[in-house]
């Protein structure tokens, strides 16, 4: 098969799979980061927090299953080999969260709300897309070298199942498994989520999404011809890789960022035909455009600081176990709040 499609078209085509069922559950199962955390703070409501622990601990357990087949390895990852950055974590995962609360979505949000027809969610693409590639790759990437050195090629893994593995003499795949279970426990361990069997289904599908990524890039990489990275979905990098590959398709290729991105987009689109809600709209608020142009513009430099986005490191770097995850999943939320605070209540103090 790889011979007829070549390489880069299937992971594109793998990238496109997983993107349509997190663009479903976006629109559908409405997995959400801000939303969740906004449901948390201010509605008491945990249910679709509870599904990115069910999401996760998916595909922990999906990702120690496949490394116990032979079906992939998790040291081959970015998560796992570049050494970790603890400052990049905190101070990328805070600008991403405090960014995706005053823009009103991440990149993902953004794009299944742009797949249902909300044109703000474009601006949103857009921007973080740039202001990704500009920390990223632009003429401010020597300027994130030099306060962040990046080194690609770390002596031991950086993950938890590893070290607990080396400390214990059991087996990494051990560790991963009772995590993984500990986070479906925790997840269902409220009746609330119990009866809503929507929010189980669509955490459950999310972390059938990541792991798709995972053994569909880590595949191609072991029996295809070309040097195809082994990745899994994230939605901050790969929003400027779609820009740049619209605006050189002539002379590149496609890749699985690509295919993510249009994935979320065509899923997003069905859900929403699906339940109904798919509508034109537009921003008519000049204040509320400004908020997202600057949240977006905060998220693109966040997410490559914490080398990944809510998703890149709240789900696909914790399916692996690596010890940013949990840090830059903590920091984002952290930020997130700040930036519902402000929105919300102001930083004012009452005064008796």
């Amino acid at each position: 098969m790889l011979d007829r499609i070549g390489d880069a078209n299937a992971v594109a085509l793998v990238g496109l799979v997983g993107g349509i069922l997190l663009g479903l559950a976006a629109r559908i199962g409405r997995f959400c980061t801000l939303g969740a955390i906004e449901d948390q703070l201010y509605a008491a409501d945990t249910r679709r927090l509870r599904m990115w622990a069910l999401a996760i601990g998916t595909s922990v357990i999906g990702v120690a299953l496949a490394r116990a087949g032979g079906l992939f390895d998790p040291l081959e990852t970015l998560y796992l080999n570049r050494v970790w950055t603890p400052l990049g974590s905190i101070a990328g995962g805070l600008m991403f969260g405090y960014g995706m609360a005053i823009a009103g979505n991440c990149g993902y949000g953004a794009l299944s709300r742009l797949g249902g027809g909300d044109l703000r969610g474009f601006i949103i693409v857009l921007v973080m897309g740039l202001s990704a590639y500009a920390v990223l790759s632009g003429p401010l990437a020597r300027l994130r070298i030099w306060l962040l050195p990046v080194d690609d090629a770390a002596v031991r893994s950086q993950g938890f199942a590893e070290s607990l593995a080396g400390a214990t003499g059991l087996s990494p795949v051990f560790f991963a498994l009772v995590l993984g279970v500990a986070l479906l426990a925790l997840a269902l361990s409220s009746r609330d989520m119990l009866r809503s069997p929507r929010h189980i289904l669509w955490g459950v599908v999310v972390g059938l999404a990541i792991l798709s990524g995972w053994i569909g890039t880590y595949f191609v990489a072991h029996t295809g011809f070309d040097a195809e990275r082994i990745t899994s979905h994230t939605f901050s990098q790969p929003l400027g890789d779609t820009i740049f590959w619209l605006m050189t398709a002539s002379g590149n290729t496609l890749s699985f960022s690509v295919g993510s991105v249009v994935g979320v987009l065509v899923g997003a689109f069905a859900g929403s035909l699906f339940k109904g809600h798919f509508r034109w709209e537009a921003c008519e608020d000049p204040r509320e455009l400004k908020r997202q142009i600057i949240g977006a513009a905060i998220m693109g430099p966040g997410a490559v600081l914490a080398v990944g986005c809510s998703v890149g490191q709240g789900i696909s770097a914790f399916s692996v176990l690596a010890w940013s995850a949990p840090v830059t999943f903590a920091a984002i939320y952290a930020g997130a709040a700040l930036g519902l605070k402000q929105l919300i209540s102001g930083f004012h103090t009452a005064r008796g």
